[in-house]
């Protein structure tokens, strides 16, 4: 045969086929010609790409932020395709779960410390301490619920998480917050859930799968800094996968599907043991780096040194003449860049350790425009009263605020002393939505519209009663307390720049992750503290008494009786022989006749 049907990179090929080799009935058969050319239409493969970025900013205190970006496009569609069976970049594992269960985006975060916002300033990608998990999903889902259980319990197989414990208990429909970040075609709250698990301890189990997702795993690139032992050894760590449907080009005519991994750490001057100001990727991470990931179409670090203009804080070596300006929350940045893709960054000893060196310690940060605390007030066991505190630093400037709150059932809020007071006057919500718990089916949900004056202190107060638990629905550590979720504070911040709203124009990684639509203005989410509360407990130690008398009563008593009713009494005469011997032995000593 002269000519073959083969396959080369996905697409199928033809070529002349002979038809005095087929033979003439196959020919026939097949309705062809030995001058026949067949052409079959090329499938054309989706496109992917990956990109990996790392972002350090050091910080006044002395300590480091380091962010890492890493952001997987794949320019496929799960939902009109029957079956993606061909992975390339995009991690196969995640691709079923969008495909098998119609999620349109998925967030999820693992978290372990809390964000000091006034020390640190607002993070690139904010998230909550422990577990966070908010879905959206397709509008041909019939049946959501059980959609996200089971969605649930899949992520926990994948990220080795406690994501199973997720249940209608901590599960909430929020009517406002958490809008797409992605593609939006319609904002149907019937098919979004957000549940978050805020005791949920984040270690090297959820690490070693988020690292697996990366196309070069953690084998190079900027993945070979993410040493477990270095990482959690920090004052803050967050790791989070987000994935969202996006648009290609201005006009949103190509989709792709966008798998962005961040992971968030926060190195401590006093923690690390260091004695002196100064950081280097060896310090912080215990490894250098070498190259960058071969399947990465962009690989660079950047170092902020927008407050460091003339070197008179801190010295950058090696230095780098390569500078990038991006308008990061509101505020245009400069950057040091270092492109891992070419080979002149490593040098001549083919090895990256950048050194941040202080020189001088003064210097005031800039107060974030927007922050919020909540603490609970109260004593005794029965009622209480939750604090929400969000302060607006804006000196002339008034925003609207979205206030999000989940609390578990177990505490009985008073919704009619629900109160908002600003500068010391009400202040009354534009927008109030209250969905009551139903014990041990669903938790309480109130979200607000609240203005928040120019420099000023808003403060939402509520009150609550805590509710007896059966013996059943305690913690093994029931006098640690039992925690409540982070309130979510989510508003359009004002900007001292000139926003991009051109999300389809080349940006880095880190500046282009919500979505901008006004110049004036940028987006932000805000979490407070989770709250430690402690419910009227028992005294887990009696039943322990109980039962250690209880048994000992039945031991002893009923034991005693027993052998009583079972034991059989029988008199023995003594044994005669044994009597005439112990005489004989006494009359032998005696010197008296024996006995015969």
């Amino acid at each position: 045969m002269h000519s073959y049907f083969w396959l080369l990179i996905g697409r199928w090929e033809a070529t002349e086929v002979d038809e005095a080799a087929l033979g003439d009935s196959a020919a026939d058969k097949l309705g062809v010609r030995a001058s026949d050319t067949f052409v079959l239409t090329p499938t054309p493969q989706p496109k992917d790409d990956f990109q990996e970025e790392l972002v350090i900013r050091p910080l006044h205190s002395g300590d480091i932020y380091a962010s890492f970006q890493f952001r997987t496009l794949w320019e496929t569609d799960f939902m009109r395709e029957n079956k993606v069976s061909h992975y390339r970049l995009f991690p196969k594992s995640l691709g079923q779960v969008i495909s098998k269960f119609s999620v349109r985006e998925l967030h999820i975060s693992f978290t372990q410390g809390y964000w000091r916002t006034m020390q640190w300033g607002q993070p690139f990608l904010p998230s909550p301490p422990g577990a966070e998990l908010w879905v959206w999903f397709q509008d041909s889902v019939t049946d959501v619920d059980a959609a996200w259980k089971e969605l649930t319990n899949v992520l926990s197989g994948i990220f080795c998480a406690s994501l199973n414990f997720i249940d209608s208990t901590n599960t909430v429909q929020p009517s406002a917050s958490f809008k797409p970040l992605g593609i939006v075609n319609e904002t149907d709250h019937r098919f979004l859930r957000y549940a978050t698990l805020p005791r949920e301890i984040v270690c090297t189990e959820n690490l070693t799968p988020w690292k697996k997702l990366l196309p070069c795993g953690s084998k190079a690139g900027l993945a070979v800094l993410l040493k477990s032992e270095k990482l959690f050894h920090s004052s803050f760590f967050s790791q989070t996968v987000h994935i969202r449907p996006v648009c290609q080009d201005r006009e949103c005519k190509t989709t792709s599907w966008e798998l962005r991994q961040t992971l968030n750490v926060v190195f401590d001057l006093h923690t690390s043991g260091q004695g002196k100001r100064e950081w280097s990727l060896f310090k912080m991470f215990s490894r250098t780096l070498t190259e960058a990931c071969p399947l990465a179409s962009s690989s660079k670090i950047y170092i902020d040194v927008t407050d460091n203009p003339q070197e008179e804080y801190f010295e950058l070596s090696p230095a780098t003449p390569l500078l990038s300006q991006a308008v990061v929350l509101g505020d245009r940045r400069t950057f040091s860049v270092y492109d891992l893709t070419q080979q002149v960054t490593f040098g001549t000893v083919r090895s990256l350790n950048l050194l941040i060196r202080w020189k001088s310690t003064e210097g005031d940060m800039l107060r974030p425009l927007l922050h919020a605390e909540r603490y609970v007030a109260g004593y005794g066991l029965q009622t209480g009263e939750i604090h929400t505190v969000m302060y607006n630093n804006h000196p002339f400037r008034s925003f609207p605020v979205l206030l999000l709150d989940s609390v578990p059932w177990y505490l009985r809020l008073y919704i009619h002393t629900l109160t908002v007071t600003s500068k010391g006057k009400d202040n009354t919500p534009s927008y109030i939505h209250y969905q009551p718990s139903k014990d041990r089916m669903r938790p309480h949900l109130l979200e607000m519209l609240v203005q928040l004056p120019p420099h000023s202190v808003t403060e939402v107060t509520v009150q609550f009663e805590r509710a007896l638990l059966k013996w059943t629905e305690y913690t093994p550590d029931p006098n640690h307390g039992f925690y409540v979720g982070s309130s979510v504070i989510s508003a359009l911040v004002p900007s001292s720049v000139a926003m991009d709203t051109n999300i389809t124009q080349e940006q880095p990684l880190f500046s282009s992750f919500f979505p901008c639509k006004e110049e004036s203005s940028y987006f932000v989410r805000v979490y407070t503290e989770p709250l430690l509360v402690n419910l009227p407990t028992p005294d887990f130690s009696m039943p322990y008494n109980v039962i250690c008398l209880t048994c000992t009563v039945v031991a002893v008593g009923y034991g005693s009786l027993y052998n009583l009713l079972t034991r059989s009494f029988q008199i023995e005469e003594p044994n005669p022989r044994l009597a005439k011997k112990i005489a004989n032995f006494i009359r032998r000593i005696r010197g008296v006749p024996l006995l015969s």
